[in-house]
């Protein structure tokens, strides 16, 4: 990274909606000289326990509570105030002074949204006023040589991001192709034979979910495995070979009195990794996402060796980007890829952190939107810049979404 300082003119914030409709936070920074930038956060509607805090207004005769008037005026009431003709020598001397500022491990005091707003709103305008790309910037903070991830794209839904239909959360479909653009155009084609699928199967077009996923009626999460095989098949392609699958379980989602209740079954741990185990050996699956109850930390190594050269132990609500709990995980074996998601943990550095003790134990890399995404678009060189292995958009249907997959096809043809 460069060692000049960069210099705070000014912040400001302003409260803007997210893909549902609800509020999320977006903050502007200029840096000496006049250059400006902006980022807006997204939410998550499937959250982890162990996630940093977003902080939310409480009223109920606003938005129901979900306003981020707070946020926006702690960004311009506490940080502003504090940082503005402060200069920092990198990202992380200016994440670390975010976080002095909050003075909590959770970023309650301030809000995650807010410090992670005010973090990547600097990377930006420090990008541009260096002249170079977000995600060059992106791939300084962690040393490392940019690489196209794959797509994880969401086909069908249900659990949290539906209207729990079945108990899962996503069936996501993952291209095997050369390139960003031969990868979308296999995506569609999928993606089309299963929503012609749903109109011969449920006599209309199926609605969709928070991400784009189609969410039908189906009957459990088999059916929903087997139609996915099967809309590959329709689109001309081979489920294994030119289309994977990848499932989000969310499985903290339906524990309930020790027991994941499942599709109308109650099973235990040990039952709950045997079904995983017989879906990982009969579908073309490359990842699991958090097959397991997050606080179930006795099982997780189990899990890992029932799918080991299977598939890949994605953990999400289970890791929550956590530096500590990926440090506990990598001690115990408790899984192998990390879903990284910035605003679980709260600043640009903190998500680095996570992503070099993921690599550091070998581990795969998953970036990751939220259910709730703005029409920002920096994932896509968080992702590029970092060199995941997937990226995990949505599907391929709603503006939020779109705005990521087009910025990677801007990235792939500038390196054409």
């Amino acid at each position: 990274m460069a060692t000049e300082l960069t210099r705070i003119e000014k912040l400001s914030a302003l409260e803007i909606l997210d893909s549902r409709g609800r509020p999320t936070i977006k903050c502007f920074c200029t840096l000496e000289g006049g250059i400006s930038a902006s980022a807006s956060v997204p939410s998550g509607a499937s959250t982890g326990g162990s996630e940093a805090m977003e902080l939310r207004d409480g009223n109920p005769n606003r938005f129901r509570g979900l306003g981020c008037l707070n946020a926006v005026s702690n960004l311009q009431q506490v940080l502003a105030p504090a940082l503005e003709g402060e200069s920092f020598s990198s990202q992380a001397a200016l994440d670390h002074r975010l976080q002095e500022l909050d003075g909590t491990s959770d970023k309650s005091n301030l809000g995650a949204n807010t410090l992670l707003a005010v973090s990547l709103a600097f990377a930006r305008a420090t990008a541009c006023s260096r002249k170079i790309s977000l995600h060059q910037y992106f791939s300084e903070i962690l040393g490392v040589k940019p690489r196209m991830p794959r797509l994880t794209v969401n086909l069908f839904s249900g659990g949290k991001h539906a209207g729990e239909q079945v108990s899962i959360q996503d069936v996501l479909i993952v291209p095997n192709a050369e390139s960003i653009k031969d990868s979308l155009a296999s995506v569609y084609e999928v993606y089309q034979s299963a929503a012609d699928g749903m109109l011969e199967r449920f006599g209309m077009r199926a609605l969709t979910a928070d991400e784009g996923g189609l969410a039908p009626s189906f009957e459990n999460s088999i059916q929903v495995l087997e139609e996915a095989c099967s809309a590959i098949e329709r689109a001309g392609l081979k489920p294994g070979q030119e289309m994977h699958l990848a499932v989000d379980v969310a499985s903290s989602h339906f524990y309930k009195e020790s027991k994941y209740e499942l599709d109308g079954e109650s099973l235990t741990g040990q039952e709950m990794i045997q079904t995983l185990n017989e879906w990982a050996s009969r579908f073309p699956l490359v990842s699991i996402e958090d097959g397991l109850h997050e606080e179930a930390w006795e099982f997780w190594p189990e899990l890992t060796q029932a799918l080991d050269n299977l598939c890949l132990t994605l953990g999400d609500d289970f890791l929550c980007t956590n530096p500590g709990r990926i440090r506990r995980a990598v001690k115990s074996s408790a899984c192998n890829a990390l879903l990284l998601k910035l605003n679980q943990v709260g600043t640009l550095s903190e998500g680095a952190e996570a992503c070099r003790l993921a690599r550091e134990a070998g581990w795969k890399v998953v970036v990751s939107a939220r259910s709730g995404e703005t029409e920002d678009d920096w994932l896509a060189d968080l992702a590029f810049g970092w060199a995941a292995d997937y990226i995990k958009v949505g599907s391929i249907t709603q503006s939020e979404r779109l705005a990521k997959y087009n910025r990677l096809l801007e990235i792939e043809s500038s390196y054409d």
